[in-house]
Parts: structure tokens; sequence; C-alpha cells
């Protein structure tokens, strides 16, 4: 008998497992696939990133080195040792949580697991069953790819994010459907590389979950790159010709298009993974998006069973699932942990990098919340000006009356790091003030935060 038995083994799903193992309870992890990690770390997050600082380096070769006094000639992708090296970055990664689980003596079974009843799971493996009995179980199975009605994904040359890790070829003109964080991201990938691309999204904005200034921002820099966007296009079909994909859409004149091009990349979000469970074995209820239901303890309807990440509301983002994986355990250890989802913060990986925490301004104007704004454009950092990275800016947003920081929206070199300090500050309720006062390294990114901060509160930046 386990006294808690986890279901998946993503991010939020061995956070769960070391955690609960560090807690001195008995643990175990059921992972269907021969390798932990989850999506996040092996067809998402760490593979996409790895492909991104590749593709980064070409790019800057190619497009660049040369204002830094650097020449360069016969500059060639190996788009194959490129995989290859994105292949190693997650086997060292799986080798890294294969040693957690055994550091912290936590049982790993490789196999499907499913509910028998609320205390008994099957896991099946090649064909072998094996039965345990648990205390408390965790779902943390995740999400899968999300498709669009009629498109039939062949993984071919119509394909989702995981098979644009490991293409063969450098799409010549690369389709993506969808706007948000996937697509843009893999689409920055082959950009660099030398593919046209071309964003197909229903909405008129691209990362529409977003403050807009950062969505407008990112269009005007990405066309500036050479993407193109077909915003308020509705996708009609997608067919694969053989050597070639042709996808038509409809815009909001009603106007039929067709975009000819070599693969399309499906990239309309995710869904919750939840599919052989057998969950009716136990009760556990869902939502009408097919979401497993919880509580403020995030414990379903069933007594004894929670689920965390993708597969609950919320956000799916990785370090979310984390933070609910610790919730969980120490909630089960009797201890009083919190999570606030307002300060989780959310982050695209294009270059530059866009980063977010807290309300936006369309929030706050909706709430009826009064504030006020401060921003610091990148042209003024003296660290952006030396890198020669001076797309982007810092924007706070504060309360009229007490200061306090109410959102913190980033386009920039190094946004994804910097949004920490946005985080942190947030946390412990800070005031636009209180970072203005605060000393930051020069030369840094970081320092238009600070310069925002004194435009939120004073209106009396220094360098701009």
């Amino acid at each position: 008998m386990y006294d808690i038995t986890v279901i998946g083994s993503g991010p939020g799903g061995y956070v769960a497992a070391i955690r609960a193992a560090q807690l001195g309870f008995k643990t175990a992890i059921i992972e269907k696939y021969s390798v932990l990690g989850g999506t996040c770390l092996n067809v998402g997050c760490i593979p996409s990133k790895a492909l991104l600082d590749s593709s980064e380096i070409y790019h800057n070769a190619v497009s660049s080195f040369e204002k830094h006094g650097i020449s360069a000639t016969n500059i060639n992708i190996d788009l194959t040792k490129m995989i290859l090296r994105k292949n190693e970055v997650v086997k060292q990664l799986n080798s890294g949580i294969s040693y957690l689980m055994k550091k912290h003596k936590i049982d790993v079974i490789e196999g499907e697991g499913s509910f028998l009843s609320k205390n008994k799971i099957k896991i099946v493996s090649n064909g072998n069953e094996k039965l345990i009995e648990t205390n408390k179980t965790i779902i943390a199975t995740g999400s899968k790819p999300a498709i669009i009605k009629g498109i039939e994904i062949d993984k071919k040359r119509i394909i989702t994010s995981t098979e644009a890790l490991s293409l063969s070829e450098i799409p010549k003109h690369l389709i993506v459907i969808g706007g948000g964080a996937i697509g843009l991201e893999l689409g920055s990938v082959y950009k660099r590389l030398g593919s046209k691309v071309s964003v197909v999204e229903f909405m008129d904005t691209i990362i529409p979950a977003m403050d807009g200034s950062l969505s407008k921002e990112l269009a005007r820099v990405l066309k500036k790159q050479g993407f193109e966007f077909y915003l308020k296009h509705k996708v009609k079909s997608v067919k694969n010709t053989g050597k070639s994909v042709v996808l038509t859409a409809e815009n909001a004149k009603g106007e039929t298009i067709n975009i000819e091009g070599d693969y399309c990349l499906v990239s309309v979000g995710r869904i919750p993974y939840t599919n052989n469970l057998a969950l009716e074995n136990t009760g556990v209820k869902l939502d009408e998006k097919g979401r497993v239901m919880v509580d403020e303890n995030l414990q379903t309807n069933v007594d004894g069973i929670y689920a965390i990440g993708d597969v609950i509301r919320g956000a799916m983002l990785a370090h979310k699932a984390e933070e609910e994986g610790v919730f969980v355990v120490e909630r089960i250890a009797g201890q009083k942990p919190h999570i606030n989802y307002n300060l989780i913060p959310s982050v695209v990986y294009t270059w530059p990098e866009v980063a977010a925490v807290g309300k936006t301004e369309e929030q706050l104007k909706s709430e009826n919340i009064g504030y006020k704004t401060g921003t610091c454009s990148y042209k003024s950092n003296g660290r952006a000006i030396a890198s020669t990275d001076t797309d982007g800016f810092v924007k706070i947003i504060a309360n009229t009356k007490t200061d306090e920081i109410l959102g913190v929206h980033i386009i920039g070199p190094r946004a994804a790091d910097i949004i920490g300090e946005a985080v942190l500050a947030m946390e412990y309720r800070a005031s636009a003030e209180d970072i203005a006062r605060t000393s930051h390294a020069h030369p840094t990114y970081s320092e238009a935060l600070k310069e925002a901060a004194l435009d939120t509160f004073e209106k009396r930046p220094i360098h701009y």
C-alpha cells in the first residue's frame, strides 16, 4: 500500500512525487512511456527551447555577426545535428529526473495506469498487468494538442508541435494555424533557419490572452523579421496534396483565400488528457471541457483523489503544475501552502521574449479598477543598446490610490528571466515605488524594470 501514487511524470507529477517523498510518504509514480518528464521535457518546453537557442545562434551568425566585427563565411545548417543536440538535451534531463526518483526512493512504475476503484490502480505495460493499492492518488496526466474539426493531422505535412520538433528538412513555407505561444515559438525556429512563415489566427490579435500592448509590439517585431499574419481568418480546410499543403480560410469579409506551403503546423492550444484512466470506476467528475473538477484544495469530488496541472482548470503551464504538485502534497501532510493564481507568470520564447504577470489593462478596465501605468523602452537601456536588442519595453500597471503593482508586462531581451523579480515583488504586494527605490546593477536589462517603476510612481524616469 502506497501513501501517495502519482499518475503522470510531467513537471507537476514528478515534483509532487519528490515533495511527497521528502515529507516521508511512501510514494509511487506511474508513467506510460519509457522516459520520465512528460510533454514538457520530451516534446514541449525543453526541446523547443533547445531548437530556439540553436536557431538563434545561426540567425545571429548570418545576420548580426558583421555588426560585431566578426566575419563568418560558408555558414551552413545541419538540421540533423541540430535535432540530435536537442535530443541530447532531453536525454540529459530525462536522466536527471530518473536520478531524483532513485535519490528519494520513489517507485517508478512503467505502464498505463487506470482506476479499478478509489484505492486500486491497474498498470498495463506490454500486455502485462500489475495491481497496486494507494491511500491517495494525484492525477497529473497533462494534455495533448487540440485539433480542428475536419482537419486530419497526418503527421507528415499536417503536423502538431510534436512532429515540428523533429522534421527531417527545413520547410520552404511553414503555415502555422494559431497565433499563441507554441505556434509563434516554433514559427520563430524555422523562420530563423530560412523558412517563410505564415500565421493564420481566428482572433484579431496574436497572444490574445496577454496585454494588448504586448500583442501589438510582438506583431510589429515579428513582421519586421518576415512573419506573415492572417488575423481574423477562420480555417475551413487543410489538404495534403503530396508535396505541399493547401490551407483554405475565410477572412472577416467572408472572402475565401488559399495559402499553399509545404508544411502546416496546427497549434490551436491543448486539451486535458484523461483517456484510459477509467475515472468512471471512481466517480470522479469532469467539467464540460473535459477537465477534472477540483475544489480549492485541488481534491476531486472523491475523497483522496487529487488532480493538478493541465488536466484541471487554469493556464496550461509547467510551472503552474509544479506549484500545484507541491501544494497538494503539503495539504495532504497537514501544512498550509498557498498558490496565488494571479501571480503565475506567462512567457512566450520568441525573440524578443514576452513575459507577463498579474492583470492586463483590458482586465482592469473591465473590472473598473483605477490604475496608472509606466513604461520604459529598451531603446534607452544601456545593456540592450550594447547587445543591439532594443526592440520592446517594460510596462508596469499599479493601483491609482495605493501604488500597489497590479501587473507587469515585458517584451524584450531576457524578459523570461526578468519577470521573476516582478513576481516576487507582487507576492509581497510591493508598490511601484518599492521597485523604483531598489538598486539594480548597471548595465543590465533589468534596469528597464526600475525605469518603468519610476515612470509609474512619479513620472520621473532617469534615463529617458
